[in-house]
């Protein structure tokens, strides 16, 4: 089946929406999860990995 069989005249799908809906959907969508995803705090585990990678960067560094 290709990508055009459920488009109708004038641009819209069956459900009526445009490409340019759609793609504003997903945008708006993407956006509400990644300013979640920004407003979560880190992990104290994370912060710690990050601590011992600098630590050992160092190390390496002063050999």
């Amino acid at each position: 089946m290709n990508d055009q069989s459920n488009r109708r005249p004038g641009g819209k799908s069956a459900t009526g929406a445009t490409k340019s809906d759609v793609n504003g959907i997903v945008v708006s969508r993407l956006r509400a999860l990644y300013q979640a995803v920004e407003s979560e705090a880190v992990p104290q585990q994370f912060i710690d990995l990050l601590r011992r990678l600098d630590e050992a960067e160092r190390a390496q560094s002063d050999d």
